[in-house]
């Protein structure tokens, strides 16, 4: 609802004062006249529009933000998901937006809600009034709503949110789920090799002292190594790994840094293919949702654009775009890209820009090589499970072997 200012005459012809909250003007002027005044001027009254928002419920807006964090990503999905609905169903924005915050479980999401509410009685667009939470809202989200909301379709552009980031938060499930075991097998290799190093090694190191003698190269360089970590300036190591990747992290959240990784998991044989497959499901989704919509294609495409989470790959639409803009058909500026976009896929978007099922076909293809994506993550998984059972029991196997070496020469140690 919307507070407005009125200023009206009454029976006994005295002027008369006052602030009304309604969903519209015509609705507060009907509101004026039931009370029996006629008005004489009906305004919008912007310094008391935020603070109708405490109108509905009775009760008050917190000040200030919960210590509870960040909204959770399933409360912003329900949250777009019931707003979409109550939409369609006819309800008014600003009621719709006071419904979601009473039913808010959560307190952040609760205050976030609250807020845009305020925002939006307040007459700021939802997007505007969104954008002012980029921790809860992403800046596609954002995009999409504000074509929306400019198209005058944003109960379909919500619900179109929350059916992709449905599946968006299942794709990143599986991929998650696929690296659970190898990350449960390097945390295990680590462990027994830490083991190894401080426990075992240099039990055995101190037998070889007792009996004197020459050891293989092989065994004192394992010596040495679990003496380094067994030591004072094992704690030294320990600082400067943790160091390392503390500057390893800060360096890939660079532009240049993030990019280098990027180009460098690219050009992995196996990986590189399903990181492309992954962008490609998440651009060609985000753009068949936004034309089907109604969006126009040049914004759909500068939105589906940033949906692709990889910057490198995300250059290579920046040239397609601005072909597209001088005329050129999508199909053919998306070739240029053939590393995020198969002769395959140029070929069916040609076909489908000729019948007009643009929109379809980039939504099927989005499923179809999500197929695609699960088969290879279980094939990525089958050769890096192996692969880490390799390295692990090469690491140990070497450590054991180099330890043993001197058994085998025993005799000629103690002579």
């Amino acid at each position: 609802m919307t507070t407005f200012a009125y200023t009206a005459l009454g029976r006994d012809g005295k002027r008369t004062n006052g602030t009304l909250a309604a969903d519209s003007r015509a609705d507060a002027l009907a509101m004026v006249m039931q009370k029996g005044l006629h008005p004489v001027k009906i305004d919008e009254d912007k310094a008391k529009a935020k603070s109708s928002v405490l109108q509905y419920a009775g009760s008050e807006t917190p000040a200030q933000p919960p210590r509870s964090g960040r909204v959770p990503p399933r409360a912003v999905e329900n949250f777009t998901r019931e707003l979409a609905n109550l939409l369609s169903g006819g309800v008014p924005l600003a009621r719709a937006l006071h419904l979601l915050r009473r039913e808010a479980s959560k307190p952040a999401a609760r205050f976030v809600w609250a807020q845009i509410h305020a925002d939006v009685v307040g007459g700021m667009p939802l997007a505007d009034a969104m954008a002012k939470w980029p921790k809860t809202f992403s800046s596609v989200y954002i995009a999409m709503v504000r074509a929306g909301e400019a198209g005058g379709f944003l109960d379909v552009v919500l619900m179109q949110i929350a059916d992709f980031r449905t599946r968006e938060a299942d794709l990143k499930g599986k991929v998650k789920g696929a690296m659970v075991y190898p990350c449960v097998l390097a945390t295990l290799a680590v462990g027994v090799l830490i083991f190894l190093m401080t426990f075992f090694i240099p039990r055995f190191s101190g037998i070889f002292k007792e009996f004197g003698g020459d050891l293989p190269a092989l065994t004192k360089f394992i010596v040495a190594v679990s003496n380094i970590v067994s030591s004072r300036y094992g704690i030294g190591v320990l600082v400067a790994v943790v160091v390392g990747v503390i500057l390893f992290r800060q360096y890939i959240k660079t532009d240049l840094g993030r990019r280098k990784m990027e180009q460098v998991l690219l050009s992995l044989p196996v990986l590189g293919q399903v990181i492309a497959h992954f962008a490609l499901v998440r651009f060609a989704r985000m753009l068949g949702t936004l034309v089907g919509a109604g969006v126009s294609l040049v914004a759909s495409l500068k939105v589906a654009r940033e949906a692709i989470g990889n910057q490198t790959l995300a250059d290579t639409v920046l040239h397609g775009i601005e072909e597209v803009q001088r005329g050129e058909p999508l199909s053919k500026a998306l070739g240029s890209s053939p590393k995020l976009f198969p002769p395959s896929v140029v070929e069916t978007i040609a076909v489908a820009e000729e019948t007009g099922r643009l929109d379809k076909e980039l939504v099927r293809l989005a499923g179809a090589y999500e197929s695609d994506l699960d088969r290879q993550l279980r094939l990525l998984v089958s050769i890096v499970e192996p692969l880490m059972l390799f390295v692990m029991a090469g690491i140990i196997g070497t450590v054991v072997i180099g330890m043993l070496l001197p058994v085998f020469n025993l005799q000629d140690m103690i002579k």
